[in-house]
């Protein structure tokens, strides 16, 4: 494509029980190990994460291949919005209607960093936390035989978390955003973080990014359906975070807010 010659593309037919595979994308400079494949994670069962290895070769398609699932090991989990009872279970002050979890899948990004002694994909769905949405976090490392290294899942008990978007800077802090809202609370913006020196699986916060000031109504119950948190390539430090709420009630008028923070910690420009 870059060339300007007709594009290719090599697929690979997955089972029906095989669904919402999300593919990892590079944060930072330094570039993964030569000939390592690209990865793609997504919901097992409520134990496991399914682990892909994908590896493409344009010249020869034979020489292609999409390995696994690795099951990987995670905490147990339940899922809210369970779609075989109800997609719709996140609430709204009224009169707004009660939106999709999206539960049934990892949110976007699935953000892979190579630090040089190790490399980490730090990835996030929403769960059952409690009687209310939360977000589980996941960071997994060693991805050529990967495991978590750590988790948590961030909850509320008077308000439902959901939607995330996690990354991690060029230091190893992690930055998770995600959507809040309850039966009193305009769905709003949150954000929550921590830094390498913190406990395993501690992410502190939350962080208000913008309260709402509206609801959603007569909009197919559809949110997002992704946000999406991302790092500033200029210095590997600011993260940047996109996701959507609502200023004004109304069907299909939502608003995005884009914000941008870092952590005191991180200096210096990309190299």
């Amino acid at each position: 494509m870059l060339a300007g010659v007709p594009a290719s593309a090599i697929c690979f037919q997955q089972p029906p029980t095989v669904s919402s595979l999300l593919p990892a994308d590079l944060d930072g400079s330094t570039l993964p190990p030569a000939g390592a494949p690209n990865y793609f994670v997504g919901l097992a069962d409520s134990t496991h994460l399914n682990f892909f290895r994908f590896h493409v070769d344009f010249r020869n398609p034979a020489n292609s291949s999409f390995s696994g699932p690795t099951l990987v090991s995670v905490a147990p989990y339940n899922e809210i919005c369970a779609r075989a009872i109800n997609v719709s279970c996140i609430p709204q002050p009224s009169p707004g209607e009660r939106v999709d979890g999206l539960a049934d899948r990892v949110m976007f990004r699935l953000a892979y960093r190579n630090f040089g002694d190790h490399e980490s994909l730090v990835v996030n769905h929403t769960v059952k936390g409690g009687p209310l949405g939360g977000v589980r976090w996941y960071e997994i490392r060693n991805p050529s035989a990967p495991f978590i290294y750590q988790q948590s899942t961030v909850v509320d008990p008077n308000v439902n978390y959901w939607l995330g978007s996690i990354a991690m800077d060029k230091t190893g802090n992690i930055a998770l955003g995600f959507s809040a809202s309850s039966q009193s609370v305009f769905p709003s913006v949150y954000v929550a973080g921590r830094a390498p020196s913190d406990p395993a699986g501690a992410l502190f916060g939350p962080l208000v990014l913008v309260n709402g000031s509206g609801v959603q109504f007569n909009s197919f119950h559809r949110w997002g359906d992704y946000s999406a948190m991302t790092l500033d390539p200029v210095d590997d430090c600011t993260f940047w975070y996109t996701q959507e709420y609502y200023a004004t009630t109304g069907s299909f008028n939502w608003a995005t807010r884009i914000g941008s923070f870092k952590f005191s910690t991180c200096k210096g420009r990309n190299k």
